[in-house]
């Protein structure tokens, strides 16, 4: 599991977490499978997580693991391919689990009370991969 870096400290949302308040609230919180700003709720802009270079690629950045930065879709792209010292900004330091859990074991409990939330592909591949996840965690915790 990579342990990034951010730019900001702004509290990013597991993705399938805001998929379920899309549901849960339709048009109020509408989602776009695409991720198109003027179709989709703006919190998906603001809360979602991405990876982005810290050096860009089309500036010779490498595409690994030493060179991504956990931000927002809305950061990213504030960012583009300008150099952190271009944009005035400074790394933080890669956040903890146990300060915010990114909505994980709120999603979890939604999905374990409304088990209709696994017809959906994506709900459930995210609901998987958050067990197996959480399961490895507590492993790593206890062996230590």
């Amino acid at each position: 599991m990579a342990l990034l870096h951010r730019y900001k400290g702004t509290k990013l949302v597991y993705p399938p977490a805001l998929r379920v308040i899309s549901k849960r609230l339709g048009k109020a919180f509408p989602y776009h499978k695409n991720g198109k700003m003027d179709s989709g709720h703006f919190a998906y802009w603001e809360i979602f997580p991405t990876i982005d270079h810290r050096k860009a690629v089309a500036h010779n950045g490498e595409d690994e693991e030493k060179n991504w930065v956990c931000c927002s879709m809305l950061t990213n792209s504030i960012k583009s391919h300008w150099t952190l010292e271009q944009l005035g900004w400074a790394l933080m330091p890669v956040g903890k689990f146990a300060d915010w859990d990114g909505m994980i074991q709120w999603f979890i409990e939604q999905v374990e009370l409304d088990k209709s939330l696994l017809d959906d592909a994506y709900i459930k591949s995210w609901f998987n991969a958050a067990k197996d996840a959480l399961r490895d965690m507590r492993l790593l915790t206890h062996s230590a």
